[in-house]
């Protein structure tokens, strides 16, 4: 029976990539010397520290920039508000979303089902599957759930006939 997987995942590798060239842009950048700013990838999510909150808002856009070049979505970016550190500095932690909460799960299955589509969506372990007996229905879905607007950026993945 022909099905397709609906996941929120994030290219690692490409977040990656997007973290070394900004922090090699800010290293370089004249506004931001003597700042002590820093961006760096930890177990939360990813950190920016400076020595003010505008230098770390600068930073963040910087980020931003080298994200969107190598085609990462910002929805999946959670920032946090700005905490300040010591010697006066400020730091903020952006969280990365991964996966499809319950709530825009149950979203995605009720619309699918209020279409009256000949499929069925059933949420697994953070993504939703959809199937059904012909390709020309998942492929229904799949334009039917990129019109529902979410907060986050869908991949549609494991499309088997």
């Amino acid at each position: 029976m022909p099905s397709f997987d609906i996941v929120s995942k994030v290219q690692w590798n490409e977040v990656d990539n997007a973290l070394n060239q900004a922090s090699k842009e800010i290293g370089q950048r004249f506004d931001f010397k003597d700042t002590d700013t820093v961006i760096e990838r930890t177990p939360d999510g990813i950190t920016v520290r400076s020595a003010s909150e505008e230098r770390v808002k600068a930073a963040t856009q910087v980020l931003h920039e080298k994200l969107i070049k190598r085609k990462v979505s910002l929805k999946h970016l959670d920032p946090q508000k700005p905490e300040a550190t010591g010697k006066g500095g400020s730091k903020t932690l952006i969280k990365v979303k991964e996966g499809i909460l319950a709530e825009p799960a149950k979203k995605i299955v009720q619309r699918i089902k209020d279409e009256k589509l000949k499929v069925q969506a059933a949420i697994q372990d953070g993504q939703v599957r959809v199937t059904g007996k012909n390709r020309d229905d998942l492929q229904a879905a799949i334009q039917l759930v990129r019109t529902i607007d979410l907060d986050i950026e869908l991949q549609f993945i494991n499309f088997r006939d």
